[in-house]
């Protein structure tokens, strides 16, 4: 039977159950489905598709770990996602990202129209993103996309909430120069 056709067959609690049990043949029905997501998550962290792996490898050895604690309450996805997330940003602390604060003023931020973010596909999004200075796109990847506060972001990065949103303004300032930029070149 193909691994497909047993993901199918098997509920989610079947599936944490045997990876409670540590069978082997579940824990990778398990990574199947869920390896794809994650490797998305972590190519927002990493410095390139080989540190995304090994945050993808890191973060299943931490799940099949800790399975156990599970508790059944919430979404089983975002459980293990978080446990991501935080492989993610242990493996950015090793690398030693800096953060700066900066003042946060109401500067003349530019205006994009909104037809420069439709021309836009998510590809190129990404690319910006990825493109930001490690510190930038960490917080960006932790407010917008995996919706964490300022005070969340702070305790997990070990930084000061006001550095947080001050990264995540020049994160957006940034981002929106290089659209600018890309919309000067399409015009």
């Amino acid at each position: 039977m193909g691994i497909l056709k047993q993901l199918y067959l098997l509920s989610e609690h079947e599936l944490i159950k045997g990876c409670v049990e540590q069978n082997s043949q579940t824990q990778r029905l398990l990574f199947e489905q869920y390896a794809g997501k994650f490797m998305a998550v972590c190519l927002r962290y990493a410095n390139d598709v080989m540190e995304a792996e090994d945050m993808v490898q890191e973060g299943f050895v931490r799940i099949f770990a800790n399975i156990h604690q599970f508790k059944h309450e919430g979404s089983f996805e975002g459980w293990m996602r978080r446990i991501v997330v935080n492989v993610c940003l242990k493996f950015i602390q090793k690398r030693k990202m800096q953060f700066k604060e900066v003042e946060i003023g109401n500067a003349n931020e530019p205006q994009l129209s909104p037809y420069v973010y439709n021309n836009l596909g998510a590809r190129e999004l990404m690319k910006l993103v990825n493109g930001l200075p490690d510190g930038y796109r960490t917080v960006f990847n932790l407010s917008v996309i995996e919706g964490y506060s300022h005070d969340e972001i702070a305790v997990m990065l070990g930084i000061q909430a006001s550095t947080s949103r001050s990264q995540l303004v020049k994160a957006r300032r940034m981002l929106q120069e290089q659209i600018l930029q890309l919309e000067k070149i399409a015009v």
